[in-house]
């Protein structure tokens, strides 16, 4: 199976290097400068599961793919998404599977509308990485699970076959029958995470150790439980559970990764995570109302503003 991982940065770079490194045909589709870059220096992993690299990876160029590929595999920031969807379509043939890590679900609509929803998969991604200025892929912790799977929850032939390439490449890979369920749970968890500490502006157990900041992380989590729950897709008991203990853990030093994205005052995706959302949870109730998502969506969309002022 020929798969062409988009970009090599920390997430796609690093499950696509963890593929490349277990033998499989990867190709990354990068700039030149990356290309250049990974040709004289190959593709470095720094993990606490012990560092590893890619010496020489194969890379192509946008304008440069000769024909479809088996796999695609997606990972880009939102706001990205349409430049990489121009940039990745003479690799999508009729046989040609998309399997897109991104957060949220938006990129779906505009998956299938580029490329049909006969090729799209369901998938979702767990891990902690960054790219050095180096351009090193630096993994900060021992997560590093991808799971994916038809979106409808049938197992044919052709998701066996990704799930063969998966399978021992050195991270967690699972093929999951509920993987829409699973994508809405973990946006449920991520919007909370998201919104709590970019509002506040402080990890999770300084929220929790302020007035009133247990409450608004719970308010945060039961609104977006009960957006998926309007959308078909309730958030199971066990993972509602384990959301909770750690959206309110005591001296927990967890934050968003949007949060660090506004510290050092970079582009956000607040449209795709939250804003898009809220958009879903109105279409499914005019009525209803979600006051502690609203108040920071207005907070993010309100940063944004400042930043496009001042930089522009």
């Amino acid at each position: 199976m020929r798969v062409l991982v988009v970009g090599a940065g920390a997430t796609g770079g690093y499950f696509g290097a963890r593929l490349a490194a277990a033998g499989r045909d990867v190709t990354f589709l990068v700039r030149p400068a990356r290309a250049a870059r990974l040709a004289e220096g190959g593709l470095s992993v720094r993990s606490p599961l012990g560092d590893f690299r890619v010496e020489r990876p194969a890379t192509v160029t946008a304008g440069a793919i000769a024909g479809p590929f088996d796999l695609v595999l997606l990972s880009c920031k939102a706001y990205d998404l349409g430049s990489a969807l121009d940039d990745v379509a003479p690799a999508v043939g009729p046989g040609t599977m998309v399997l897109p890590i991104l957060n949220g679900l938006a990129h779906l609509d505009a998956l299938d509308a580029r490329f049909g929803p006969e090729r799209v998969l369901g998938g979702s991604c767990a891990i902690a990485a960054t790219l050095s200025p180096e351009g090193e892929i630096v993994q900060m912790s021992e997560l590093h699970a991808l799971t994916f799977g038809e979106r409808d929850g049938t197992r044919p032939e052709r998701i066996a076959r990704v799930a063969g390439i998966m399978e021992g490449a050195g991270f967690a890979a699972r093929l999951s029958e509920t993987i829409l369920l699973e994508m809405w749970e973990k946006w449920v968890f991520l919007a909370t995470l998201a919104c709590g500490t970019c509002l506040m502006r402080a990890p999770v157990g300084d929220i929790v150790a302020a007035p009133g900041g247990r409450a608004v992380m719970l308010g945060l989590l039961d609104e977006c439980r009960g957006i998926a729950a309007g959308a078909g897709h309730a958030p199971r008991d066990r993972f509602l559970e384990t959301s909770r203990g750690t959206l309110t853990a005591e001296g927990s030093r967890f934050t968003a990764s949007m949060l660090r994205d506004i510290e050092r005052g970079a582009r956000i995706e607040a449209d795709h995570i939250v804003g898009d959302l809220l958009a879903r949870g109105r279409r499914a109730d005019p009525a209803g109302a979600w006051p502690h998502l609203a108040t920071a969506y207005a907070h993010l969309k309100a940063y944004e503003a400042r930043r496009a002022r001042e930089q522009g």
